[in-house]
């Protein structure tokens, strides 16, 4: 490989893969963002006139919620508490301040319950889009379309633009999706109603996917054989600082629009990649625009102080007459090998989502501290990216691979079996299943461009993890419908998922050391040595 010569992970690469880290933490928002965007506070009915009764009568808070909010008894976890108020006047005169509902209907069991016509108060001192657009109660599943949305545009992007990527180059794909998705986050934060609100959101969703798993592949493509495995897994735990960081912000800014904008206005910056990256030279070798290529390669060797061969300097004049190759979605499953490795990688790519997703949804459903808890939850990605740098190049890739599907299928059974009283070893098998998932979803991110050729690798990932949006998309659905049977039904499917997963990816050909295949023959081939 001519990296080889003019340096695997010099200067120039490392400045290249550097900003391009920048793009991947500022992902994070619009993956989970939904997680503060659209955070459900605890709430119940306004109701006109109770706030002069209870001032009129000295209540405390508490005292309010019970004579006022039916069945408060639950804390304000039953849906009447949440959703249904007394149909009564509190304007009227004679009502009693120690038992005001006896003193209007002589038995509280007699008194009628409406919906709540007038709104709703939320004990919370900033702004979601669920205490703005009021997207509880029989609202409440408007705040899932906006989380499916997104992830319906994950799926419908991530064919378009790894057609685009392979079909017209990484670099131009990328400026692209950072426009179309700064543009539209900023939209988002200044939407006039939860429509558009929604619109915009979907907007961001058909670009922002696809652009990260383009800088990914773009990362892959300029990096030496032995440094591919180190970028991949850095590229994704610059997303786990993403994570960090936007847990502090969220924390600062409470009120959802301010916190849009603060997230979206410096994705504005990536636009200066038009000067900062260089389009891959693997790219243009299988597009013949080899004079291209050569200009690209000697930026590399210069950037890095290398001196480029003699023996590369004719690269210009190899294959000028070839046909150009040109991606298709037939290519992912035209050839038997091939047509393996894409069944198995979209199994993969849903896997990691639904499990990825549905554990921190799962964990939310606990209540509890939802900083902390989003915080705890991006530490844990830590230990796994070091687990996965220690073992892919002395063990390789798929053992580990099936490790940790099976570390995550098996700790989220003792999570569900395990009875509430002890605690530390269902927290402790909480945070083993998240770190197993995290590997998996770094291990998946890493193989994947492995196993394609290079004029089909952009497009081959894109499609593959379009399994992924597909699977965020029905994940709120297990979580939520099947903890209503029992709260932790979700993590006995989990489980049966990771299970399955571990087992087949035992089925692909094990990637350490090899260097990336250029045409469907080496692809076809991998298999056999």
């Amino acid at each position: 490989d001519i990296l080889e010569e003019i340096g695997e992970f010099g200067r120039f690469q490392k400045q290249t893969f550097f900003v391009l880290c920048l793009l991947s933490a500022a992902f994070t928002p619009i993956y989970v963002g939904v997680v503060f965007f659209g955070f459900t506070p605890e709430h119940r009915c306004f109701s006109p006139g109770v706030a002069e009764l209870s001032q009129r009568c000295g209540w405390s808070l508490e005292e309010q919620l019970n004579h006022t909010v039916p069945e408060w008894g639950g804390h304000g976890t039953a849906f009447g508490s949440r959703c249904r108020r007394y149909d009564v006047d509190w304007n009227a005169t004679g009502l009693s301040c120690t038992d005001p509902l006896g003193s209007l209907a002589g038995n509280w069991s007699s008194v009628p319950l409406s919906p709540c016509r007038d709104g709703w108060l939320y004990d919370y001192p900033g702004t979601s889009l669920v205490t703005e657009f009021n997207l509880v109660c029989e609202d409440s599943w408007k705040l899932d379309l906006f989380q499916s949305c997104v992830n319906a545009g994950f799926f419908i992007g991530s064919m378009v633009i790894g057609y685009m990527a392979d079909r017209f180059g990484r670099k131009l794909c990328l400026l692209i999706t950072v426009l179309i998705n700064s543009v539209s986050g900023v939209l988002v934060a200044f939407a006039p109603s939860y429509t558009w609100a929604v619109v915009f959101r979907l907007v961001q969703g058909l670009v922002s996917k696809g652009g990260w798993l383009t800088g990914y592949v773009l990362t892959a493509e300029f990096v030496g054989l032995s440094f591919r495995k180190t970028v991949g897994v850095i590229y994704q735990l610059a997303f786990t600082v993403g994570l960090l960081i936007f847990t502090a912000m969220a924390y600062v800014l409470q009120h959802w629009r301010w916190l849009q904008l603060a997230v979206t206005l410096p994705n504005f910056l990536f636009l200066l990649y038009y000067w900062c990256l260089s389009e891959s030279p693997r790219w243009l070798i299988t597009q013949k625009q080899n004079d291209k290529a050569m200009e690209v390669i000697k930026r590399i060797a210069k950037g890095n102080k290398k001196q480029l061969p003699l023996s590369f300097q004719y690269l210009k004049s190899e294959d000028d007459d070839g046909e150009k190759l040109k991606p298709s979605f037939l290519d992912l499953v035209r050839t038997p090998q091939i047509r393996k490795h894409t069944c198995i990688l979209m199994y993969s790519w849903f896997m990691s989502s639904v499990l990825y997703q549905g554990l921190i949804m799962h964990m939310g459903i606990a209540s509890g501290n939802i900083y902390l808890d989003f915080l705890y939850s991006a530490l844990v990605e830590f230990p796994a990216a070091f687990i996965l740098l220690l073992t892919v190049d002395r063990i390789g890739r798929r053992y580990p691979w099936a490790v940790a599907n099976v570390l995550t299928g098996g700790a989220c059974l003792v999570t569900a079996l395990v009875p509430d009283t002890l605690y530390w070893l269902k927290m402790t098998a909480a945070c083993l299943g998240r770190m197993g998932i995290t590997m998996c979803y770094e291990m998946v991110c890493l193989v994947n461009p492995e196993l394609y050729p290079t004029f089909l690798r952009n497009l081959g990932v894109l499609a593959c993890s379009s399994m992924c949006d597909l699977g965020g998309i029905i994940t709120p659905f297990i979580v939520y419908r099947f903890a209503e049977l029992w709260h932790e039904l979700p993590l006995v499917v989990f489980a049966v998922i990771a299970f399955i997963g571990g087992g087949l990816v035992l089925l692909l050909p094990e990637t350490k050391g090899k260097t990336l295949p250029e045409t469907l023959e080496d692809a076809e081939n991998m298999h056999r040595y």
